[in-house]
């Protein structure tokens, strides 16, 4: 009984997820869209430099509980987005898992709408930028993929907050892989840089940050409270209700 009191909060949310899921009509992957959203600034209308950060509902019946997560980014005065993430069936064509491309921003990732989570412009921004690059260079798991525990797309794009704190990415709990830390560490700084997380690779853990709140980690899967702005997150769900993400400034 007292297991399952433990895995009951984990595992109810991801059975109703999934037959949540059940109910969505998606094309095949082969015939699903990736059109923009809008929600990114279109470059030739905003020359200040742009970071932003999306996750999106994966394909299929995983989307019921994971999401796949990407940076964008936009130099002050460039013509063109620059999309930096982490796509597991590259690896097997060209041997790196890391993509980094012009692209849509905010395209739809296989007819699945994209979150916004990040949303960083203006003066200094550029400066980040390179300390983005500079993290993405460094990430140490291009030729290696692992949808579960990790390394995943969203250990890649955690790992950036890590070195990036300026971008105070809080990550949702449906971002599985999040949690996978680099080298084997057992602890480092929580993805948004505001606090601290234990994770044993990135099965079991816990985080306690200012921005992310208080999170518990089982099989990958999360649970959490918020306290400002106040939200309970779930697995399959994330956080309810949805933290609005609104275009920052550094100097803000």
């Amino acid at each position: 009984m007292t297991l399952w009191l433990i895995l009951a909060p984990f595992l109810l949310p991801v059975a109703v997820a999934f037959v949540w899921r059940l109910f969505f009509d998606q094309p095949h992957w082969s015939a699903s869209s990736h059109e923009a959203t809008g929600q990114a600034p279109a470059p030739e209308e905003v020359r200040e430099a742009v970071i932003q950060v999306y996750g999106a509902r994966t394909w299929g019946l995983r989307g019921a509980v994971a999401v796949h997560t990407w940076i964008a980014t936009k130099r002050s005065n460039a013509e063109a987005y620059t999309r930096h993430e982490v796509i597991g069936w590259r690896l097997r064509r060209g041997g790196s898992a890391l993509v980094q491309a012009e692209g849509r921003p905010d395209a739809m990732w296989f007819s699945n709408p994209p979150e916004l989570l990040v949303d960083l412009r203006g003066e200094g921004v550029d400066a980040v930028l390179d300390r983005v690059e500079a993290a993405v260079k460094d990430y140490p798991y291009a030729r290696e993929y692992r949808t579960w525990p990790g390394p995943n797309s969203n250990t890649f794009t955690a790992f950036v907050g890590r070195q990036v704190p300026e971008l105070n990415l809080e990550l949702p709990t449906t971002a599985i892989g999040k949690d996978y830390l680099a080298g084997g560490a057992v602890t480092d700084r929580a993805p948004s840089g505001t606090g601290y997380q234990v994770s044993l690779f990135g099965v079991a853990g816990v985080t306690a940050a200012l921005r992310e709140g208080l999170e518990l980690q089982l099989f990958g899967l999360s649970i959490g409270l918020r306290v400002a702005p106040f939200a309970i997150k779930l697995p399959g769900f994330g956080a309810l209700p949805r933290r609005e993400v609104l275009p920052h400034r550094l100097e803000e």
